[in-house]
């Protein structure tokens, strides 16, 4: 009988052995799974052709993204339709941290031009990781325009209204929302002046056919500096280091109107969370690095990192506000 108990002992301390080994391999799963993350190359999608602002960003991002992760993160470039076919394609990517869309603030602005015509939600459909860069709007006058504060520039275009031009890159710009939205803010009836694209604006100022532009500042940092334009105030929370003497609108006495670009990651929506916890941590060490910071002030941005939470309140916010100024102007992309 000794015997038969003995292997009896032998066996439910076999079968207790394989148990615990097995809930210890459970256990240590999910740890697994998201130190796995990214076991293979991550496809970082660029609404923009190669060579452009937010292209160059997202190389650089790509670059130390893909050193602090260990697996390349290879950009595809996804130009045409105002971004919307790179939306799309990361919409209907699966959620699992391997297809994100590297986007500016035109991602904001697409419920506002494509009302109804698009086959994603650019808040629902996405989850906005972090932002890593921000490039101000800035308010430029030329030589032609005899102002050279915001206040002066304000008292003109109420004294005059209608007046004042204000030149941008094209109807439904980032520019020209920018500049409906101030104009709103103060109650200012300016000319907006579309044209196609920001190389032609520039020279039209340089040259005094046009009063004023809310430009991008990587758009006109170099003439600002060789003192071709005169950059009134910066519409962002605090000054640029690229122009640290030109004040903020807060400061030139106009109100809390903001309305810098913002660069960022999003991923489609129902992402892991610790995928978002990998990629907001490499978002945010490359907005922080030195090397990153050298980049983007030669692109004329500033380097910065809103996450989670935050940056999906600013996507939200923006894309309600871009909607209804678009809905009173009756403006549509064709």
């Amino acid at each position: 009988m000794s015997k038969i108990v003995a292997a009896a002992r032998r066996r439910a301390l076999r079968h207790a052995t394989l148990a615990a080994l097995g809930l210890a391999a459970c256990a240590a799963q999910p740890a697994l799974a998201q130190k796995a993350y990214p076991a293979k190359p991550v496809r970082l999608v660029v609404g923009f052709a190669a060579g452009g602002p937010t292209d160059v960003v997202a190389r650089a991002f790509a670059d130390h993204a893909g050193q602090a992760l260990g697996q390349p993160f290879v950009v595809d470039n996804k130009p045409g339709a105002n971004t919307i076919l790179a939306a799309q394609a990361v919409a209907a990517a699966p959620a699992d941290g391997y297809t994100l869309l590297f986007g500016a603030t035109n991602h904001s602005m697409i419920p506002a031009l494509y009302q109804g015509r698009v086959k994603f939600d650019v808040v629902r459909s996405f989850r906005p990781l972090c932002t890593v860069a921000s490039s101000p709007t800035v308010l430029v006058v030329g030589q032609g325009m005899p102002v050279r504060s915001l206040q002066e520039y304000m008292d003109r275009a109420r004294s005059q209204p209608g007046s004042v031009t204000a030149g941008t890159a094209g109807m439904g710009s980032s520019g020209h929302f920018a500049t409906e939205m101030f104009a709103r803010a103060k109650g200012l009836k300016l000319n907006h002046v579309p044209y196609k694209g920001a190389a032609p604006v520039v020279t039209d100022l340089m040259g005094g056919q046009l009063d004023s532009s809310f430009a991008t500042l990587g758009s006109v940092l170099p003439q600002i500096r060789g003192g071709k334009l005169t950059a009134l105030a910066v519409a962002s929370p605090r000054r640029s280091s690229l122009l640290p003497q030109v004040p903020t609108f807060a400061e030139a006495g106009g109100g809390d109107y903001a309305a810098d670009v913002w660069y960022g990651v999003l991923a489609p929506a129902g992402i892991p969370d610790g995928v978002v916890q990998a990629l907001e941590r490499a978002a945010r060490e490359f907005a922080q690095s030195p090397a990153a910071a050298d980049k983007l002030r030669g692109l004329g941005m500033d380097a910065e990192s809103h996450c989670g939470a935050a940056f999906a309140q600013r996507v939200a916010t923006e894309a309600g506000t871009y909607a209804q100024i678009a809905r009173d102007l009756n403006l549509k992309a064709e």
